[in-house]
Formats: C-alpha cells, structure tokens, sequence
C-alpha cells in the first residue's frame, strides 16, 4: 500500500450552490455577486482557512477571493459575474498554521504564561512566509523579514505587539502554506444570463387575431397592438407559431376532428407545401415584415418571443424528405401525436432517438440558429418534455456558447423531477403547478419549494394564470375578483410572469363544457378582441406593472417571505430588496365572493422596520395609506372592491 502523496487535512463538504457534483450549471445574473458555501471540516482545534477559486470560460487561470467563517465550520465568499456566459469555480483549503499559533499566543498571554519560545516559532512560520513573499513581491517580503526579526527581538513587549497587530496577520493571509491544500473534486459552473431570464413580464398575442372585421391579422397589424401592450408594462411579446399550417388533419373550431374550409387551423401543425419551421405563414407577412415587426417592438421596450414546437403537420416538407425522422407503425403510416385519450391527428413527433437521430439533432438546432439571425433571442419551447433530454442538453449548450444572451422558456407542465431536469439541461425559466395552487397552504407550500431548497439554484418559475390551454375553474366561476387575485399573486410571487391575452384582461371566462379550456379557443380560429372593453383590466395590470419595475423587491425570488394570519382565507407574504431600500407586502384575499379579514403577524425585521417602531404601508392598488406598528396589524378585503392589497413598506409613517 502506497502512502498518499500529501497528507490533506481539511475536508471540503457541504458546497452550495452545486448541482449534481457539478454535472449542470447554476444559474445566476450578469452583474450578480455570486455566493458559494462551504464546510471546511478539519481534525483538531487549527484553523483553517481557504479560497473559492473561479474563472470566466474554460480553461484559463485562476482567480480567487478568500472564504470567510459563517458559524459551525461553515464558510462563503463571492466573487462578482462581470461578463455574461459560463463560469467556472471551485475551492481550495488548508490548515492555517499561522492562525493558530496566533489565536494559542493570544490565550497564553491572557493567561500570563512564558511566551519567548512560542514567539520564535511565530518567527519561523514568517520566514517561511517571507520566501513565499520573495518571488511575488519584493515589498512584502522585506516586510515580513522585518516582522521575523520582530519576533526575535529579546523585548517580548516588541515581539507581542508586533505577533497581535493587525499589519502582520494581513500579509500572513497573502502568503499562506497551500503546499498540502485540499482542492475540491469538482469543478463547478455557473452561467450568468441577461436580466430577462430572472424579471420579465410576457404577453401572449394570435398574430392572426389582431386584424379588422374578422380578418387574417398581419405582421404590420401586430405592429399596431405594440403600443397598446407597451402601455401596460409588458416587455415580452410572446407570439404563438407563425409558420405555414398543415392542411391534412386540419382541425376544426373547438379542436373539431373535421375543418370547413374556412377554419385556419392551430399553429401549432407546422408545414405545409409553403414551407416548414424557417418559413412563414403567407397571410402573416414576409421575412423582412418579420424582422420589422422585432425592430419596432424593441421601440417600445418589448422584445419578441418566437414559439419552438419541434413537431410537424403531416404536410411538412420533413415528412415527405426525412421520414426517417419520424416514427413508423407496422402499416407503414407515421405516428402521430398521442396523450390519451387524446389525439393530435394534425402533428407528427419527431423521433429524436431514430437511426438517423444525428442529422436531425442539427437540422433542429438550425432551427434555433436561423431564427436568432432573424433578431429573435426569446424562445417558448412548446413541450420540451416530450422532447430528448440528451438532445436539450446538448442543443442548448451549443446555442449559449455563441448566443449567451438567449433566454428559453420551457412549457413543461409535467412530472417534477422532469420539469427539474429541463432547467439543468439549460431552460432558463418554467412554466409551473402556479395555475392549480389555491389555498394558502399550497401556494405557500410550493412557493418555499421553489425558492427555498436547491431548486432556487437552477429552476426560475414564470407563473402564469392562464394559457390558451388552461382555462382554470376559479376563472371560469370567480369573476373579476378572481382575474384580479390571481393576476396579483402571479405578478408579485415569482419575478416572472406571463398572461394569454387579450383572453385575460378582458376576463374571458367561458370554458367548453367539462373542462379547463376555452370554449371557442383562439388556437383553432381567429378571434376579434375589443381592446377599448371598459370592464378591462388594463389599468390595474399597468400599475402592477408599474411597480414591478420601481420596486427590486419584486425583481428576485430569493428574499421572499410568508407571514402568518388568522384567518385562512388571507395570504400575506412580503419581498424585500437586498439593502431593504425596497420593501413591499401583499396580502390577497383567496375567497373571491365575501369580504374577509383577520391580523397579519409580521417579523417587522424581514421589513427592515424596527421592532415597536411606526411606519407606513402604501397600498399601490387603491393608493390608500395605513398607519401600521410593529408586527400585529389588521386588514379587511373586500374583493367586490379589490381583493389584495400591494403595499410598498414606507418608514417613518408620514402623514396620509
């Protein structure tokens, strides 16, 4: 048996944030300043200490930035994520040998013990740090000769004084013994992404329904609208697929198994004998309309979203070029979509694990490619979950290495695990259960799922309380009072939110009989919105908005906190910037028919707010202002009026 080659005494364990051993990377914020965690666990009384170790690409060298002690061996340091792109860190730690002897020299002094030899042995732990010094700098390494000499000096008064200050102790930290350091087995990653991949606000909009008398709307028509979504505080504009629609299967209205004529079709049947996913749907307009419309959106603020659905019509040029492509029952005919007991006869899957599964990766990722050339750097994914996850790991990877201000949005209503695994393969943001959580005890329950365990480190949830899809049963039957509840909680729980409009502001509430979708859903025809509807909820979406985006508190999920009621119909949860300057309190009331109330109990100190001091609550909404004291306070909701109150935290409470 062969000895180790250096005895590493201190053990590096417990390393937040980390995903699976390093396997994906963590998510983060160009700009943020990164924290990593660890224990740094060795025998004995000594000190320890050590380095997080970290560099922007692969490969390279190293910088580092010293860990400093939490409580309990646990240590953190941060470095800041200055360029957008894929980090790399890792740890290092050893022994402090000059640490201890200090922290030991200090105790037999207090205690009035003989210390002259103990300070030759301070000596030779700076000498040995001198010759460290030598070759890095020649400053530091007189220095510390000095220091030597210091504590060589007969007058222990001098040699004392100079072991204890300061001075010594900082240059000892610059040149430590790192010769039987331990780095950590791993090295980590971390991808800093634009700002949009943590607070963005989106909404969704049919290209098709935004033209006049009922007709096919145009790109130049989209055009129009933009003021009208820009006015609300939107900054996605999230347009369903715009490519040509297969005609074989086509489906009628209300997902009819046989079109008229007239029936357009759902978007989501890609290709016809007009082209396929890098083409166009003709009525829409042309590519250079395209890329127009992308240019004139970004002049008011909005960026346009682009729909990936990686599926085709059964006329999609693939089909008839690639039907390797695609999976092939015993007749000869090509699978399509299936989710029993319902049946996509419209849409073919792609079979990414085919023979000739290789060429297929990269025409997919082509895809991607051609539309980023377009100006496009939002993508929804439809389903992604149905999907390779070998192939998303592999295609999202490729695209963030030239691309890295890309941001994807996975539309993964599936198993937990596997709407995880999504966001490790590099989904920037998920859609979420947000839809189907009512009571006070899911939404909190799932809200601390999601921002309180090691999903916070790589899965972002984008809540949304409807989809074309999803028509939920507390839209169809709550009313205004529940649009508005719900419109709040999605706003102001998760930094990213999104809504099917103008279906949501205008409070479209008619499902097709037994379900939770929309009776005369827009996905299978064109509707015509009246976006001047007085009973909109234009307004209150603007000011929710509006604040949104004067208030950081509500730009993060990190500092996100639920607060006791005494009533269970009352949800009260706040969220406060990182230097408190930004602090706001929602309370919703989740019964949509009756006036509810009941007293918050709040940790003022979560609000920066001193224990018994006054302070002020805002209320955004209604723009009433309350006079609260320390953390028992009392609210009443009417939801005939409004059903929440959105208050931004003021302190000293002033006058109303």
């Amino acid at each position: 048996m062969l000895p180790p080659d250096v005895v590493n005494r201190v053990w590096i364990e417990g390393v937040r944030p980390e995903i699976d051993g390093g396997r994906w990377p963590v998510k983060a914020i160009l700009g943020d300043r990164f924290a990593v965690q660890a224990d740094l666990v060795a025998d004995g009384h000594d000190a320890v200490a050590g380095v997080v170790l970290y560099r922007f690409g692969q490969g390279g060298s190293w910088s580092e930035t010293p860990l400093d002690l939490l409580v309990n061996d646990r240590f953190e340091a941060s470095f800041d994520l200055t360029e957008l792109g894929l980090w790399e860190y890792t740890l290092e730690a050893w022994v402090d040998d000059f640490a201890t002897w200090r922290a030991r020299l200090q105790k037999r002094i207090q205690a009035k013990q003989e210390v002259a030899l103990e300070l030759l042995v301070g000596a030779d732990l700076v000498e040995q740090a001198a010759e460290r010094a030598w070759r890095k700098h020649e400053g530091d390494h007189a220095l510390l000769e000095r220091f030597a000499l210091d504590l060589r000096d007969p007058d222990t008064t001098t040699a004392k004084q100079a072991a204890l200050g300061i001075g010594l102790s900082d240059l000892m930290a610059a040149y430590p013994d790192r010769s039987r350091g331990t780095r950590y087995d791993h090295v980590l990653q971390v991808r800093a992404e634009r700002t949009k991949a943590r607070f963005s606000a989106w909404y969704e909009l049919f290209p098709r329904s935004t033209g006049s008398n009922g007709k096919h709307g145009s790109f130049a028509d989209v055009e129009a609208v933009l003021p009208y979504v820009a006015s609300m505080g939107f900054d996605v504009l999230y347009l369903p697929p715009i490519h040509p629609i297969g005609r074989s299967y086509r489906k009628g209205r209300n997902n009819a198994l046989e079109a008229q004529p007239e029936d357009p079709g759902s978007p989501w049947a890609i290709g016809s004998s007009q082209g396929g996913h890098k083409a166009i749907h003709p009525e829409l307009g042309t590519p250079t309309d395209f890329r127009h419309l992308v240019s004139a959106a970004r002049e008011h603020d909005l960026e346009v979203a682009m729909d990936i659905a990686f599926q085709a019509s059964p006329d999609h040029p693939y089909v008839k070029e690639h039907p390797e492509w695609f999976k092939q029952r015993p007749d000869g005919t090509i699978q399509y979509a299936e989710n029993p007991p319902k049946k996509y006869q419209d849409i073919y899957p792609f079979d990414f694990g085919s023979r000739d599964w290789w060429p297929l990766w990269q025409e997919l990722y082509s895809i991607l490619i051609y539309w980023i050339e377009q100006g496009i750097r939002i993508f929804r994914v439809d389903n992604p979950h149905t999907k390779s996850l070998p192939f998303w790991a592999w295609c999202l990877s490729e695209i963030y290495k030239q691309h890295p201000d890309t941001v994807f949005l996975a539309e993964a209503f599936t198993r937990p695990k596997l709407m995880a695994a999504l966001a490790k393969a590099g989904f920037s943001q998920s859609y979420t259960y947000f839809t189907w959580r009512n009571t006070r005890w899911e939404i909190q329950q799932y809200l601390e799922e999601l921002t309180t365990t090691q999903l916070a480190s790589y899965f972002r949830p984008n809540f949304w309380p409807n989809t074309p899809d999803i028509l939920p049963e507390h839209l169809q039957h709550g009313g205004r009072p529940a649009f508005i509840a719900r419109f709040v909680l999605a706003a102001t729980l998760a930094s990213n939110y999104g809504i099917y409009g103008p279906a949501f502001e205008l409070m479209e509430h008619v499902a097709r009989p037994g379900s939770e979708e929309y009776l005369d859903n827009e996905k299978y025809e064109i509707r015509s919105w009246n976006l001047r509807e007085p009973k909109s909820l234009r307004s209150i979406i603007t000011r929710i908005n509006q604040t949104r985006k004067s208030q950081p508190a509500l730009q993060d999920n990190r500092n996100l906190r639920f607060h006791p009621t005494d009533n269970n119909q009352l949800l009260c949860f706040s969220k406060h910037s990182d230097d408190c300057e930004s602090r706001v309190l929602i309370v919703v009331n989740l019964d949509y028919r009756y006036k509810q109330s009941g007293w918050v109990e709040l940790d003022p100190k979560l609000l920066g707010v001193e224990e018994d001091s006054a302070y002020e609550v805002h209320d955004v909404l209604t723009g009433a202002r309350y006079p609260w004291r320390g953390g028992r306070n009392y609210v009443e909701l009417d939801p005939q009026r409004v059903p929440a109150h959105l208050f931004i935290v003021q302190q000293p409470a002033t006058s109303a």
